[in-house]
C-alpha cells in the first residue's frame, strides 16, 4: 500500500466508463464525459466549468473548495486540470452541472472530490458522476481512492457508502473514507 491510510481488503467491482448518459430523477438528460479526452483549458468546456463554479453556492463549499470568485476559480481549475489526475464532467445540454476529480497522491493513489451544482443536487447525478469517475480511474490504473467528508454531511456519506467507500478513520469532525479499485 502506497501510504499510511487504511483501505478495504476487498476490491470494488467494475464501474462504468465515461462517456455515460442517463436521465436524472428530475427527468433531465445528463451526459458524463471525461475531461482529458474532450477538452482543454482554452475550450468552451472550460468556460462552462468555470461558470458552474462561479455560480456555486458558497454554503455548499467543503474544506475551502471550490474557491469563491472567478479569478480564484480559474486559477484553481487550471492547476487542478494540469495534474496527472482524472476529471469527469456532468453535462445538461451545454451546461456543466457537476464535476468529479481524482487528484493524484502518487501513481496509484488518489483523493476524490465531487461537486454538483445546487440546482441539480438530489437527482442522482452525484452517484452517476462518482461511478463514472471511479470507472475512468480503474481504466487508467488508479488502485486506491480516499476522501474526507464532514461527518454531519449524511447525504454525502450515504452516497459514498452506496458506491462502495468504507470508513477508514473517524477521529475528528471529518471522516476519511476509502475504496480499493484493483
Amino acid at each position: 500500500m502506497p501510504d499510511e491510510r487504511v483501505y478495504p481488503e476487498d476490491v470494488a467491482g467494475e464501474f462504468p466508463r465515461p462517456p455515460t448518459e442517463f436521465t436524472d430523477r428530475e427527468d433531465r438528460e445528463i451526459e458524463v464525459r471525461a475531461w482529458r479526452e474532450h477538452h482543454d483549458a482554452d475550450s468552451e468546456a472550460f468556460e462552462a466549468l468555470v461558470e458552474m463554479y462561479v455560480d456555486f453556492d458558497p454554503a455548499d463549499r467543503a474544506q475551502g473548495v471550490p474557491p469563491v470568485g472567478e479569478t480564484r476559480v480559474r486559477d484553481w481549475l487550471e492547476n487542478l486540470l494540469e495534474q496527472d489526475g482524472f476529471d469527469v464532467l456532468a453535462w445538461h445540454g451545454e451546461d456543466v452541472v457537476g464535476h468529479g476529480t481524482l487528484v493524484p497522491d502518487d501513481e496509484t493513489t488518489f483523493e476524490l472530490a465531487i461537486f454538483v451544482h445546487q440546482d441539480y443536487q438530489g437527482a442522482g447525478i452525484g452517484t452517476e458522476l462518482i461511478e463514472a469517475l471511479l470507472g475512468y480511474g480503474q481504466e487508467h490504473g488508479a488502485e486506491y481512492v480516499w476522501l474526507t467528508v464532514e461527518r454531519w454531511n449524511r447525504p454525502a456519506v450515504a452516497l459514498y457508502e452506496k458506491v462502495g467507500f468504507e470508513t477508514a478513520s473517524a477521529e475528528s469532525f471529518e471522516m476519511e473514507m476509502a475504496i480499493r479499485l484493483s
